[in-house]
C-alpha cells in the first residue's frame, strides 16, 4: 500500500509526558495498546454494563466485549484507509475506560451528585484513569501514554470548546491542542463506536425479545439487510437470521464510512496528519444519507430498547444504588477503604472528597457496586 501522508507516524510523535526509551520490538502505539490491555481499568470492563446489567445474561454485551468489537471494526477501517492500525486500536480499546458501573444509569447518577464539584464525564474520566489513577509504574502515575493517544482520548468526538475540569487541569501540564480535531485514527475509533453500538444493540435487543424482526424491517439499512438475509435461505432459523442481518448492517455502515472518508480526504488533500487536525470539519464521516439512517436507527433503539420498561426498571435500581453509594461516602468519607480514605482529605463535603468518591465508585464493576451497597446498608452483611 502506498504511503499515506496524513496517517500518524512514529517518527513524528510528540512523545510522552515522562520520556522513556523507545522499545526495540514495538511502536509507541503498540506499547500504548499493550499498557491499556494490561491495565486494571480495562480488565474491569468485563463486569460493567453496556445495556444489560452483567447478571442478566452471559450472551449480552459488556463494556469489554463492546470495546473489543469497536477495536475490530476500527482496525479494519484504519487498514483500508492506510492509517496507523495500532494507534486506532489503542484508542478503540481505551475509549470506554471511564465508564462507571451500570452504564449510562451509573453515569447519570454520578453526574447529578458531582454537579456542585465540577461534574462527571466518562471521557474525562478515561483521561484521568490513564494519566493519574492507574498506579503501575515506579516513576509516574498513570500509564504515560503517548501524546497522540491522549489527544485521541480527549478529542475523539471533536474539538473541546468547554472541556471538563480535569481535561483543563491536565492540558495545563501537557498541551493537547483542545481546539483542533484529533487525528484521523481517533476519528475512525469514534465512528467505529457508532457502528458497533447500532449493530450489537440491535442484536442484543432481538435476543432479549425487546423487539422482533418485524419491528425493524422498516428501518433504513436494517430493513434491507433483513430482506437480504431472508433471501439467503428460505428456511434460515431465527438466530441465524439475526446474525445474517447484523453482519450485513455492519458491512453497509463500514463501506459507507470508508467511501465518504476517502471523498473528504480527496477534497481536503492533506499534506500530513496535522492538516487533518486543522481541518474545519471531521474527515472521517458517514455520508449524509447514512448519517440520517443512523439517526433513525438510534431513535428506534432509544424508544424500543433503552426506554423499554424492563431496561428502565434495572436502570432505575442502578441509578439509585450509585446515588446512595455517593451520598453515604460523601456524608462520611471515613467509610472509604484504607487505600482511598487519605485521598479524600478531611470530611466536609469538599471537591477533593467528592472527586475521590467519584473515582472510587467509577472504578467499580456492577457486581462490586451491588456488594458495596449491601455492605453499607444491610446489617446482615459484614462490612
Amino acid at each position: 500500500m502506498a504511503v499515506v501522508l496524513w496517517a500518524v507516524r512514529a517518527e513524528s510523535s510528540r512523545g510522552r509526558l515522562h520520556p522513556e526509551p523507545d522499545a526495540a520490538t514495538r511502536s509507541p502505539w503498540q506499547r500504548d495498546r499493550d499498557r491499556i490491555i494490561h491495565s486494571s481499568a480495562f480488565r474491569k470492563l468485563q463486569y460493567k454494563t453496556q445495556v444489560f446489567v452483567n447478571h442478566e445474561g452471559d450472551f449480552y454485551r459488556t463494556r469489554l466485549t463492546h470495546s473489543i468489537e469497536v477495536a475490530q471494526i476500527a482496525r479494519s477501517v484504519a487498514r483500508e484507509l492506510g492509517l496507523d492500525e495500532d494507534l486506532t486500536e489503542a484508542l478503540a480499546l481505551a475509549h470506554d475506560l471511564g465508564h462507571p458501573p451500570f452504564g449510562h444509569a451509573g453515569e447519570e447518577a454520578l453526574q447529578e451528585n458531582m454537579k456542585p464539584f465540577g461534574g462527571f464525564d466518562h471521557n474525562a474520566q478515561a483521561l484521568r484513569i490513564v494519566t493519574l489513577l492507574e498506579s503501575r509504574y515506579a516513576a509516574f502515575d498513570g500509564l504515560n501514554l503517548t501524546w497522540e493517544t491522549l489527544e485521541g482520548l480527549a478529542k475523539h468526538n471533536g474539538p473541546l470548546r468547554k472541556p471538563p475540569p480535569y481535561v483543563v487541569e491536565y492540558n495545563e501540564r501537557h498541551k493537547l491542542d483542545l481546539a483542533t480535531y484529533a487525528s484521523a485514527e481517533a476519528q475512525v475509533a469514534a465512528l467505529a463506536d457508532d457502528v458497533a453500538y447500532h449493530s450489537h444493540d440491535l442484536d442484543d435487543g432481538l435476543r432479549a425479545g425487546l423487539f422482533t424482526t418485524d419491528d425493524i424491517r422498516h428501518l433504513p439499512v436494517v430493513g434491507d439487510a433483513l430482506a437480504e438475509a431472508r433471501r439467503s435461505s428460505l428456511d434460515v432459523p431465527p438466530a441465524r437470521l439475526r446474525h445474517e442481518t447484523i453482519r450485513r448492517v455492519i458491512n453497509v455502515l463500514v463501506t459507507d464510512l470508508v467511501v465518504e472518508t476517502r471523498r473528504r480526504i480527496a477534497a481536503l488533500d492533506p499534506a500530513d496528519a496535522n492538516a487533518i487536525r486543522r481541518a474545519k470539519r471531521p474527515v472521517v464521516a458517514f455520508s449524509p444519507v447514512m448519517a440520517e439512517a443512523n439517526f433513525v436507527i438510534k431513535e428506534f433503539l432509544f424508544a424500543r430498547m433503552y426506554r423499554h420498561w424492563r431496561v428502565k426498571r434495572m436502570t432505575a435500581k442502578a441509578r439509585r444504588i450509585t446515588g446512595e453509594l455517593f451520598a453515604a461516602f460523601n456524608a462520611d468519607p471515613g467509610l472509604l477503604p484504607d487505600d482511598w480514605r487519605p485521598r479524600a482529605g478531611e470530611p466536609g463535603n469538599t471537591t477533593r472528597a467528592a472527586t475521590t468518591i467519584a473515582d472510587y465508585i467509577g472504578g467499580m464493576t456492577d457486581r462490586f457496586a451491588r456488594d458495596e451497597h449491601l455492605r453499607l446498608t444491610d446489617l446482615s452483611v459484614a462490612g
